[in-house]
């Protein structure tokens, strides 16, 4: 009985499939994790609309920027953290880490105080430090017990967002550039908040 030829050995060749996904389970985890990567960008583009109509909102008052050099840097840290989560994902394979619902849980818990800071601070919330001469400091809230609260956010963000997925190189190198940016942020921060007050 003749037996048709394997894509393995088709014309002398040997083709190997494991590489490839399969099965419904893996086509759901692909679309799990675009539509994660989707719904986080959504999330980033509905904030920064906001912070946008609030930018012109504190303008039109003579807000003051302080840090715009390094804005660049983190529009792009967030924005190829997110595409870098969506193809080492890819690359990896479709195959979800079986301790996925522990990054997810860390992530979904930080969520209330990201929106509880957003509240407080109302029309003064930016992704831009912008100050208004004779403004009053924001002491309600989560502010009322660290400064910074957002920041700790975007901190818990970075790292376990992409390891619900195994895309641990992303999480790791993010979070160092990150750490980084925040460095500098949080000082340029802090001293236009001193001036505020004095």
């Amino acid at each position: 009985m003749l037996k048709a030829p394997s894509l393995q050995h088709l014309n002398g060749h040997h083709f190997s499939l494991s590489g490839f996904w399969s099965g419904s389970e893996d086509v759901l985890n692909v679309v799990l994790l675009v539509a994660g990567v989707g719904l986080v960008a959504v999330q980033r583009l509905a904030e920064l609309s906001y912070s946008r109509r609030n930018e012109r909102r504190l303008r039109a008052r003579g807000a003051v920027e302080w840090g715009e050099g390094h804005y660049p840097a983190m529009v792009a840290i967030h924005t190829f953290w997110l595409v870098s989560t969506l193809v080492e994902g890819l690359l990896r394979g479709p195959e979800i880490p079986v301790w996925w619902s522990l990054p997810l849980a860390a992530f979904l818990i930080i969520q209330p105080l990201r929106y509880w800071a957003i509240l407080s601070l109302g029309a003064n919330w930016n992704t831009r430090i912008l100050v208004v001469p004779g403004g009053k400091l924001v002491q309600s809230g989560p502010y009322r017990y660290f400064p910074h609260p957002n920041y700790i956010v975007v901190a818990v963000e970075i790292l376990t967002f992409p390891l619900i997925f195994g895309a641990w190189i992303t999480a790791i190198v993010f979070s160092l550039l990150n750490a980084a940016l925040l460095f500098v942020r949080i000082r340029t921060e802090n001293r236009a908040l001193k001036e505020l007050a004095s």
